[in-house]
């Protein structure tokens, strides 16, 4: 079982989505940071089918974690996660992204 810690440093999402862009944008993916008044701080990325996937990264009990999902989908899909310290976490998203 893993919990949601609420309210993460926004200083810090925006440091760990800056650095998966430029990791993204190395593998050819078109990204955009998204800084919100209401709203923790969102990476989109333009996929091959020119959809964009919304990325969040969130704090949880045993680390940060980047979530993704579909621009239009309002709740978060299970399953569309990886860990934001694993070594090819570019490689993962972007595997996951173009399918998309």
């Amino acid at each position: 079982m893993s919990i949601l810690i609420r309210g993460g440093d926004p200083q810090e999402q925006c440091v760990r989505l800056v650095r998966l862009s430029g990791s993204l944008k190395e593998l050819g993916m078109c990204t955009s940071l998204v800084l919100s008044t209401t709203g923790p701080p969102v990476l989109e990325v333009l996929s091959a089918g020119r959809a964009r996937v919304r990325i969040t990264v969130i704090r949880r009990a045993y680390g940060w974690v980047f979530i993704w999902r579909p621009w239009w989908a309002r709740l978060w899909r299970p399953g569309q996660w990886v860990c934001a310290e694993a070594d090819n976490v570019a490689d993962i998203i972007v595997s996951a992204v173009v399918i998309t």
